[in-house]
């Protein structure tokens, strides 16, 4: 049997990562795109994938260039194809919200014109997100939840999706939204919240740092695991005909929470190291954001199978584990 192909563009992300390993174990032959500056460094940009790096094939590539998209699809002619790779940070969209934009809207447009042209067959995922809820009308939000998005980010995500879903109208693509909640390992990026939690604490209790840096702690999040949340986008593919699937946990916890159950597993109190900024503060904030999954779960068969406490006593050991090892 013909050995299947999927080509991840992210891969070097924390979900690419988490995705690669899955669809290695399944059998896959598994094809990655990375801008070039991370096969300059590997070492700092490919950390995530470092122990994958003889079992994948990477090529560079770049969500602003359409040739360099055209050229890896055309090469590769996948028969999967998870689109991750995005400017992903939220509070930096703002800041540079023309780069976002720009990158987000058009990099999704030139991989599912790309698969059009030289792959119609491949099976196309693409990673939309909760944010794209925004300011929502509902708790908890469904695939039928209006969407309002609150930040540059969102918005991108927003236009992706339709991208998508009108590829797969018009030109009988194969094409999934998967509309992820917020998912986190101790693969995250230190710029978003959680890790940027979990790995403070963890240089807090080894003497590294004195104080945490926040902003809204009153957020609230449906907080999931990655490696959960890669198995729904592979599921999403291997089904008769294509859909929107909302993924996340049901449960819904605040920033605070997240910050007293990581200082409290490491043994201090949170209240003597947390300092709010009013500058990390969102100009148009989402307030409350919680996923009903219940579609995944019925025609999917799929749940989450990491608790919320656990995933962050997940991220604290292992951001403890890597300092000492650092420190030692």
């Amino acid at each position: 049997m013909k050995k299947r192909k999927a080509l991840i563009t992210g891969i070097d992300g924390q979900d690419g990562s988490y995705l690669s390993e899955l669809l290695l174990e399944k059998g896959y032959g598994v094809y990655g795109i990375v801008r070039r500056v991370a096969l300059e460094d590997p070492e700092h940009h490919l950390w995530r994938i470092r122990h994958l790096l003889n079992k994948i094939n990477i090529y560079s590539g770049s969500l602003e260039s359409y040739p360099s998209i055209f050229k890896v699809v055309e090469k590769v002619k996948p028969d999967e194809c998870y689109h991750l790779a995005a400017q992903s940070f939220v509070s930096y969209s703002f800041e540079d919200e023309f780069s976002t934009i720009n990158t987000n809207i058009n990099g999704t447009h030139f991989v599912l014109s790309a698969i059009k042209e030289r792959a119609p067959k491949c099976k196309f995922y693409f990673a939309a997100s909760s944010e794209m809820f925004g300011h929502a009308k509902e708790v908890p939000q469904n695939e039928f939840t209006p969407f309002h998005p609150r930040s540059p980010y969102g918005i991108s995500k927003v236009a992706g999706f339709d991208l998508t879903r009108n590829y797969r109208e018009a030109y009988n693509l194969f094409a999934c939204n998967g509309i992820l909640f917020n998912h986190e390992s101790p693969r995250r990026g230190f710029e978003f919240v959680t890790r940027k939690i979990t790995n403070t604490v963890a240089e807090i209790k080894l003497g590294l740092s004195k104080e945490l840096k926040l902003g809204n702690l009153e957020a609230k999040r449906d907080w999931g695991f990655s490696g959960d949340y890669v198995l729904a986008m592979w599921l999403m593919l291997q089904q008769d005909k294509p859909d929107d699937y909302v993924i996340g946990t049901g449960e819904t916890h605040t920033v605070k929470k997240f910050v007293e159950l990581a200082f409290g597993y490491a043994g201090l109190d949170w209240k003597k190291y947390v300092k709010k900024d009013e500058l990390l503060f969102r100009p148009a904030e989402v307030n409350v954001l919680q996923g009903d999954y219940s579609k995944a779960k019925k025609i999917l068969g799929w749940k989450p199978t990491v608790k919320f406490e656990d995933l962050v006593k997940m991220m604290v050991d292992a951001d403890l584990e890597r300092l000492k090892n650092r420190v030692c």
